[in-house]
């Protein structure tokens, strides 16, 4: 595994892990912090060993949003020549699923990478938020476009135009957070859910995820006709064999991934 200057990178048997570590800023976002999460990412993605990963922060905040120092002084042309969001856009083509652990702070860069979590676990007291419009600007790495697609048009908009910031509780309410766990439980429950998950088939999980994403933007019907081919697909695995003929002899699957 790559060594990070920012994050920590681990591997726990089917489970891979990233913990963001920037602490004494509260995990702001620089640029060179963005590459390194999605290229661990990435790696964990593409290794055969790992079946789920899993993202949180060190330290006070999961992150509190992006380096303003970094980007203060920046222009328009230059930023646009830079394509800095190329590397979030990345995050939308892992094939694993992706679980977030988060508390604290999470703010602008640090929420847009929270709603790109395929499942999102929250500390009590956690704070979620965009400030953007307070900077003179707004949210550019997704923000805007998941925070709608998740919690709806009349909802964003509430959040995005205030600024303000919501409690893990709103949060739940408003269908992006799956749970709000006690502190000192946030990571044990996020690894044991995780841990579940490992012990699925992993094609399924694949395709299941592909077809949930493209129910965000398809059709109903164009939805469909997607999951169907997906479950079709399945049944040239081993683990699909495997899976039904345990399910009669009554005995625990043994899934390979093949």
């Amino acid at each position: 595994m790559t060594e990070f200057t920012y994050l920590q990178v681990a591997k726990d048997e089917q489970i891979g892990m990233v913990k963001l570590n920037r602490p004494h800023v509260l995990n702001a976002l620089n640029r060179e912090m963005v590459r390194e999460i999605i290229a661990a990412l990435e790696q964990l993605d593409r290794d055969d060993e790992i079946r789920i990963m899993m993202i949180s922060g060190n330290g006070r905040a999961f992150a509190a949003g992006a380096d303003i120092e970094e980007m203060a002084y920046d222009h328009a042309i230059q930023m646009e020549l830079m394509n800095q969001f190329a590397d979030w856009d990345r995050l939308f083509l892992l094939k694993k699923p992706l679980i977030g652990a988060v508390h604290g702070f999470v703010l602008g860069g640090g929420f847009e990478l929270a709603l790109a979590c395929d499942v999102l676990f929250a500390a009590e007291g956690t704070q979620f938020g965009f400030p953007e419009v307070n900077l003179g600007v707004m949210p550019g790495a997704g923000g805007t476009q998941l925070l709608t697609k998740q919690m709806g048009k009349k909802k964003a908009l509430e959040w995005l135009f205030s600024g303000a910031m919501m409690s893990a509780k709103e949060a739940k309410a408003g269908g992006f957070l799956n749970r709000v766990i006690a502190p000192e439980l946030l990571m044990e429950e996020a690894y044991n859910f995780a841990k579940t998950i490992a012990q699925k088939p992993p094609l399924s999980i694949r395709l299941i995820k592909e077809a949930v994403n493209k129910a965000v933007d398809y059709s109903l019907y164009e939805g469909m006709q997607y999951e169907r081919k997906n479950f079709y697909l399945l049944f040239a695995s081993e683990d699909q064999k495997e899976g039904m003929k345990a399910f009669i002899e009554k005995r625990t699957p043994h899934f390979k991934g093949s």
